[in-house]
């Protein structure tokens, strides 16, 4: 077992070692790559066989995510007709950590006619891939990190940390925001947390259980059986937000030898609450209520007074 622990451990320092020496690799070719793709209107093509496939698939669907039109190309279906999918001028980035693939040099001359920039990605600067390249980047000629030194751990993970460098850098030159990835992700959690208010999913003030502080326990429980969100909140008249009982409050509660009548809700509110305004996005909603030692599953909702307008429970924010 300390033999498994220590190759796996390895393997960790080794990618760390490659990724800190990718820093100074990487900006020369940077720039070149950034002056190819960013005037570029059409697709840019991924290329990568085997491991180096998978890889490029990543860095196609992150691309088409962010705002750079990009597809994948599989080196070897592609002499049988998915060569289609380029247009004249259209770039391509090339993975293979050897630059001798046979089923990616028998694109070179191919991309070449359809006057393709090829940004070559490579551990091996001397290849015929690197030389034909327009642009290269070298991860370096590291040694896999894994036990037997072969398979493809070190230069996997430094072939995927140029790809997202390169995406990094078009998404800011290009001024790519949170909006911009919100408009590309309509569907599931991240296109809520862009697109959803919080005011489009709070239980509002009327729906809340709202007390003043005076309260005994057993009203409390009573309050928030009657209206059961998980919370309640304690209101001075005008509204503004004192405190917060949650559910988890009058557990911890009941556990103190007292009677539930002579306990009150300011005796174990939260005083000093969480809180999130109506306008803010989901997404910020959910830091909020994930942040600090310990994440909260009910928010106080207020205006810019303080004063409460209603309650985001953790259930309403991944609810579809």
């Amino acid at each position: 077992m300390n033999e498994a622990l220590v190759a796996a451990e390895a393997v960790l320092a080794g990618e760390e070692a490659v990724i800190c020496d990718l820093r100074r690799r990487i900006r020369g070719p940077l720039e070149k790559i950034l002056e190819i793709l960013l005037p570029h209107r059409g697709h840019v093509i991924i290329v990568g066989m085997g491991k180096s496939g998978y890889i490029a698939q990543k860095i196609a669907a992150t691309l088409t995510s962010t705002g750079t039109r990009a597809v994948y190309l599989h080196p070897a279906e592609a002499v049988h007709g998915d060569l289609g999918i380029y247009e004249e001028g259209d770039p391509s980035i090339i993975f293979s950590k050897s630059g001798t693939s046979e089923e990616v040099l028998r694109l070179i001359p191919i991309l070449k006619q359809f006057h393709s920039k090829i940004i070559a990605i490579t551990a091996n600067i001397h290849s015929e891939l690197a030389h034909s390249a327009d642009v290269t980047v070298d991860i370096g000629l590291h040694l896999e990190h894994d036990p037997i030194g072969i398979v493809p751990t070190t230069s996997a993970v430094a072939s995927l940390a140029v790809g997202d460098a390169i995406v990094c850098a078009l998404m800011k030159a290009k001024n790519f925001t949170k909006r911009d990835f919100a408009t590309i992700h309509p569907a599931g959690q991240i296109g809520r947390n862009l697109l959803l208010s919080v005011g489009d999913i709070m239980t509002p003030l009327e729906e809340v259980a709202c007390l003043g502080g005076g309260e005994t326990l057993r009203e409390v429980v009573i309050a928030m059986t009657e209206k059961p969100f998980g919370g309640a909140l304690i209101l001075e008249e005008d509204d503004r937000l004192r405190g917060i009982i949650t559910d988890g409050d009058i557990r911890r509660a009941l556990k103190v030898d007292r009677s539930i009548d002579q306990i009150f809700a300011s005796d174990i509110m939260t005083t000093t609450p969480r809180t999130v305004t109506a306008s803010a996005c989901l997404g910020e909603a959910l830091n909020i209520m994930e942040s600090g030692n310990s994440s909260i599953y009910v928010l106080p909702v207020v205006d810019g007074h303080d004063r409460a307008v209603g309650l985001l429970r953790l259930h309403d924010v991944y609810k579809k």
